[in-house]
């Protein structure tokens, strides 16, 4: 038997052209011999629908399409289509009104419908909001092979890979015991840094462990702040991989089924990438594109200010859309230094980008006469440092108004952690490109695009980073150096350690608080903040939910003054941390 993989990049919502991808697909895998053909989880109406699923009308037209797309496969094929089914039984057990399922359509009809049993509420994911879990395991047979049905977190809790289990019940196992042939997953699986190398060696493991061929069909592209890679894989009962699909592309992947030796056969594996940041650029391009794309936009614009964030999302836009669709507008002021306009229109000279100059200066003192009388007897400080960003703001945004441009914001990780941007000003914006992305990241990133050729500037990468909001001013006179920041951010932020954990290490307790202070303080500007492209396990998204208004400091500082042993701070965001991200 030959298997399809189809790793499609659905839009949210857009049933009919979903439906068309899985025809379209459905009609290749046909050519290429197969008689199944997978596709991702919930891939009629895109992951993750999240609140759509609350509208009746939503679901009633997916299960219309759903029945139209059974009318429209061909014949002879069994297609595996992520979809979700009403649960009937809601009213009288309290339960959800639904469940996320895969239905098996094939002959002109939806033969079975099979429910995720696994629902993750972790991270970006809230599953038990609109899902009811299923209860059984989840298998059919096709031409005398029984299949193993399971939907993405199904695979997520080998209690001997993991060491324990979060959920009661192991999908996996289940099936094994029931003697199937082999195991599909179809899963909307999100990207981070190195997950694929860990899906593998997580499913690898239960492959040998259940002695269970295994094949895992992924979603790809872009949806809000999630980006998926797709990289769908099979495993045979030795727990190797046998077939990789293609990284951040849609693909069609054939693999075999041997009857007597029951087990899959050697077909086409991509590679691997070399480095994290070749990882990373096609992630974040990928991000880009389908983000201005499928949100209805064709051009960019971005503010250039000579720097290496805004530097490094120019290229990455430029990468995503086209050298053609990207506008960076230059704003000196007074307190631009030569360089940042040199440096700025060296990088649009080597991206080929279109470019305008508008001086701020004239409205500086615009701005400085209008407040004069109410600033008078008063310091210059950082709400005049701040007009300066904010009229850049205006000035993007009219553009963006006026041309229908979406607007790029360039801050980084490092910055949006400890609050150094200014609300209105250089956080305004329709997309965060590089939020997830600390700041030696983001000179990572740049010396690797420039492996070949320049692309950014060499004094970029050299020089202070500098906010340029008064006369020799540098990050450093505000934050500790970069590596030092991030270090502790990594480990604050993402490794939930606290904070006698981070000072074991070497670093300064009085840096660390103060660290632990900014990121805390600064939560209502991320809270406005343009979404940002999620790269790491940890990002300030839709999986970052903190209070503005906490006194958790207060406390904490209250304990230390009464030499009252403090609670660790190794959940000092207030949840305990999950051990793995989906």
């Amino acid at each position: 038997m030959k298997i399809a993989i189809a790793q499609l990049n659905p839009t949210i919502g857009d049933l009919p052209k979903n439906a068309q991808k899985i025809l379209e697909a459905a009609q290749q895998a046909v050519v290429q011999g197969a008689r199944l053909l997978l596709t991702p989880e919930l891939s009629l109406c895109g992951y993750p629908p999240r609140d759509l699923l609350l509208n009746p009308s939503f679901v009633e037209a997916m299960g219309i399409t759903l029945q139209q797309l059974a009318r429209d496969l061909p014949p002879n094929l069994a297609v595996l289509v992520g979809t979700v089914e009403e649960n009937f039984k809601a009213h009288s057990t309290g339960g959800k009104t639904l469940f996320n399922s895969i239905a098996w359509l094939e002959a002109g009809k939806v033969q079975q419908i099979f429910h995720k049993r696994l629902l993750p509420t972790y991270d970006v994911f809230d599953e038990h909001r609109y899902f009811e879990p299923g209860l059984q395991a989840n298998y059919f047979t096709l031409d005398d092979i029984h299949i193993g049905v399971t939907v993405c977190e199904d695979l997520w809790n080998d209690e001997e890979f993991w060491g324990r289990r979060s959920y009661t019940a192991n999908p996996i196992a289940d099936l094994a015991i029931l003697g199937v042939d082999f195991i599909v997953n179809l899963s909307a699986s999100p990207y981070t840094v190195t997950k694929q190398r860990f899906r593998e060696t997580m499913l690898s493991h239960s492959a040998v462990r259940f002695r269970q061929p295994i094949i895992y069909a992924n979603q790809v592209g872009g949806n809000d702040d999630l980006i998926f890679d797709g990289r769908s894989f099979a495993l045979n009962r030795q727990g190797e991989v046998i077939c990789r699909g293609l990284d951040f592309e849609t693909d069609l992947l054939v693999v075999e089924f041997d009857e007597e030796a029951r087990d899959l056969q050697l077909g086409s594996v991509a590679p691997n990438y070399e480095c994290e940041e070749e990882e990373i650029w096609q992630a974040l391009v990928l991000g880009v594109r389908d983000y201005v794309c499928k949100c209805g936009f064709t051009k960019v614009i971005l503010g250039l200010s000579g720097g290496v964030d805004s530097s490094l999302v120019a290229a990455i836009a430029t990468a995503a859309l086209g050298k053609e669709n990207v506008l960076g507008v230059l704003m000196p002021s007074p307190h631009s230094s030569e360089h940042s306009i040199t440096d700025a229109l060296a990088l649009v000279e080597n991206l080929g980008i279109k470019t305008t100059t508008l001086p701020i200066g004239d409205l500086m003192q615009e701005y400085d006469k209008t407040l004069a009388d109410l600033f008078a007897g008063t310091q210059f400080g950082l709400a005049e440092e701040n007009i300066q960003s904010r009229i850049r703001g205006n000035l993007l945004m009219a553009i963006s108004n006026k041309f229908g441009y979406l607007l790029l914001s360039t801050g980084n990780k490092s910055e949006m952690a400890v609050g150094y941007c200014t609300l209105y000003g250089d956080m305004n914006g329709g997309l965060a490109v590089i939020a997830d992305v600390p700041k030696t990241r983001v000179y990572a990133l740049c010396r690797w695009l420039n492996r070949d050729r320049e692309i950014i500037p060499q004094n970029v990468l050299t020089k202070a980073p500098s906010a340029e909001l008064k006369p020799g001013q540098v990050d450093q006179d505000s934050l500790p150096p970069y590596d030092i920041l991030d270090d502790i951010l990594q480990r604050l932020i993402q490794n939930h350690q606290s904070p006698a954990q981070i000072v074991a290490v070497g670093h300064d307790p009085v840096v660390v608080d103060r660290v632990i202070q900014m990121v805390a303080r600064a939560e209502f500007k991320r809270r406005q903040a343009p979404p940002g492209l999620k790269i790491t396990d940890r990002a300030f998204g839709t999986g970052w939910r903190m209070p503005i208004a906490s006194n958790w400091l207060a406390v904490k500082n209250t304990y230390q003054a009464r030499n009252i042993p403090t609670p660790s701070l190794a959940r000092w965001d207030g949840r305990d941390a999950h051990p793995r991200i989906k």
